[in-house]
């Protein structure tokens, strides 16, 4: 594990491969930390990849440098912090590859700042980037069932709920979210750690309650925001994974977030995957990552 200071955080990441190897920034999502991405780290640091897979805000031992920094889980954070990670490690143009908050951060970050992304590896629909204005639209029943969860944090029965039985509540997620997936108890306690982060549920519920527009932003990304509020179109190479069996965010038989990739792209779903792409197809993930870094 490494460190490094990088715009509000100090950010904790893993790093493997040579130095000098095209570089590949992996995020992971939540309820997941890093470990989500360990094996398809493994095998692009084995193909002579350098590979950086940071804890977000709110995980594990990343931190925040200033006590009086919002915990916000915005999304504008989120991208902010990815940019500045590769500023502070001065990396060339990366392939970013992330699901759910990750792929959100990657998505982000390719839209409004191309020059940095050699390309693209977004975990489910694929367009990650929210829509804030129209977040107050109902949605089809069955996806309001799926998102149970967001409407519980809205409340303060949700922030103590999750303050209380974070680790119940997060394996529930995982059981919900990969039902074909059989994960042990070691795997999730390896992940569960991350969650012991001071700041865990603070930038969790803010992320939910957000993205809902029920709670303001942290100022320092209000320009961010008001970009993303455009849905800028992703310009750069793409290939979009979504698990078969994703219980949370299930194959709809076509990707309707085409129309926001204005560059080469791909879309394949992986049959008896669900939601935590990357742990549970490490290799497809890495071979997606790996073709970017290769052709993009």
């Amino acid at each position: 594990m490494k460190r490094i200071r990088a715009g509000q955080l100090e950010a904790a990441y893993l790093e493997a491969g040579p130095a000098d190897g095209p570089p590949v920034v992996l995020l992971h999502g939540f309820p997941y930390d890093v470990h989500a991405m360990t094996g398809a780290g493994r095998i692009l640091a084995a193909s002579e990849h350098r590979v950086l897979i940071p804890w977000l805000r709110g995980y594990g031992p990343t931190r925040f440098l200033d006590d009086a920094t919002p915990r916000s889980g915005e999304q504008a954070a989120l991208g902010a912090d990815l940019l500045a990670f590769l500023e502070a490690l001065d990396l060339p143009p990366a392939v970013l590859a992330g699901y759910d908050w990750g792929g959100r951060a990657a998505c982000i970050v390719a839209a409004l700042w191309p020059e940095r992304v050699r390309g693209l590896v977004s975990g489910g629909s694929g367009y990650n980037i929210q829509n804030i204005a129209a977040s107050s639209a109902p949605a089809a029943p069955e996806a309001e069932h799926r998102w149970w969860y967001q409407y519980y944090f809205h409340g303060e029965r949700g922030r103590a709920g999750l303050t209380r039985n974070r680790r119940d509540l997060c394996r529930l997620l995982w059981k919900l979210w990969s039902p074909d997936w059989d994960f042990d108890d070691a795997t999730f306690a390896e992940t569960a750690t991350a969650f012991d982060n001071p700041d865990f549920v603070e930038v969790v519920i803010h992320s939910y309650r957000h993205r809902y527009a029920l709670v303001a932003g942290d100022p320092a990304h209000a320009a961010i925001e008001q970009r993303l509020a455009a849905q800028p179109p992703i310009t750069v190479p793409a290939i979009v994974l979504q698990g078969g069996s994703d219980g949370v965010d299930p194959p709809q038989g076509r990707d309707g977030d085409r129309r926001q990739f204005q560059g080469p792209w791909s879309y394949e779903v992986l049959p008896g995957i669900g939601h935590n792409i990357p742990q549970e197809a490490p290799a497809a993930f890495a071979r997606a990552v790996a073709e970017l870094a290769r052709h993009a």
